[in-house]
C-alpha cells in the first residue's frame, strides 16, 4: 500500500492541477480516481493473492501474535541467562537489604 501511495504522490507532482479548469481538469480527475481506488483496495480485490502467507508460511494472525508486546517481552525473558534471572529474583528491592551478605554475594558475578 505504501508503494502505491508513493506512486500516487509522484503522479500528483508530475500532473499539477490547472486552477483555470475547475471541475474538468484531467489532473484533478486522475488524483480523485487514483485516491479512491487506493482507499477502496481496488487492486487488492482485482488481483487477489493466492495465499495469505509470506515466505515463512505464517499467516497474518500468527504474525500479530508473535509481534505483540507481551510475546516480545516473553522472548526477552527467555533470552536472559540463568544467573541474571536468579539475580533479579533474589536481588533486594530495599536499599537496606543491599548490605546483607547474601545480597552482596548475588550482586558480584562469578568469574
Amino acid at each position: 500500500a505504501a508503494s502505491r501511495y508513493r506512486r500516487f504522490l509522484k503522479l500528483c507532482e508530475e500532473w499539477p492541477v490547472d486552477e483555470t479548469k475547475r471541475g474538468r481538469d484531467l489532473g484533478a480527475y486522475l488524483r480523485q480516481r487514483s485516491l479512491a481506488r487506493l482507499h477502496s483496495n481496488y487492486y487488492k480485490h482485482k488481483y487477489p493473492r493466492p495465499r495469505d502467507t509470506s515466505f515463512s508460511g505464517l499467516c497474518l494472525e500468527e504474525y500479530k501474535l508473535i509481534l505483540s508486546t507481551d510475546t516480545l517481552d516473553e522472548f526477552k525473558e527467555m533470552n536472559k541467562g540463568m544467573w541474571k534471572k536468579l539475580q533479579e529474583k533474589f536481588a533486594p528491592g530495599d536499599p537496606e537489604e543491599k548490605h546483607k551478605p547474601w545480597a552482596r554475594a548475588l550482586s558480584c558475578p562469578r568469574t
